[in-house]
């Protein structure tokens, strides 16, 4: 039996490394969809959506974290994601990303003053929207 290919991957924000490692496979999602990323995948360079990003570790572990968006860069052997924010599942609040979700629907529905005021509401609901998949993910793989 063959040894799968694998790459090194960090996951990083302004707070921490969360991830620095060997991995078999990485899945986020970029700006144009999802993305299975393996050894030696062409080059590229995206932005990525809120949500999860799992990460199929070298030994078969599957680890999955939330991150609120940020850039994806790959090259044949590396793989980094520079995030706004990470989170591990520990730090996942189901209810306080539910409440996100409606106050940021809520903001839309209202209207808005300004176009800030409209992009800031679409942002905060697409990172509460993201938190909750995050959330449906891990408890689909019953890690939640």
């Amino acid at each position: 039996m063959s040894e799968a290919m694998t790459m090194h991957v960090d996951i990083v924000s302004a707070e921490s490394a969360i991830f620095s490692g060997r991995a078999q496979m990485l899945f986020v999602t970029g700006d144009l969809g999802d993305l299975g990323i393996l050894a030696n995948h062409a080059p590229l360079l995206t932005t990525i959506k809120p949500g999860p990003v799992r990460v199929i570790k070298e030994n078969g572990e599957e680890e999955i974290v939330f991150v609120s968006g940020g850039i994806l860069e790959v090259q044949p052997d590396i793989v980094t994601i520079l995030a706004d924010t990470v989170m591990r599942n520990e730090e996942l609040n189901e209810q306080a990303a539910e409440k996100a979700r409606l106050r940021a629907e809520e903001k839309l529905a209202k209207g808005y003053d300004t176009d800030l005021d409209y992009y800031t509401a679409r942002a905060e609901l697409a990172r509460a929207v993201g938190l909750l998949r995050t959330i449906k993910e891990l408890r689909a793989k019953g890690k939640k």
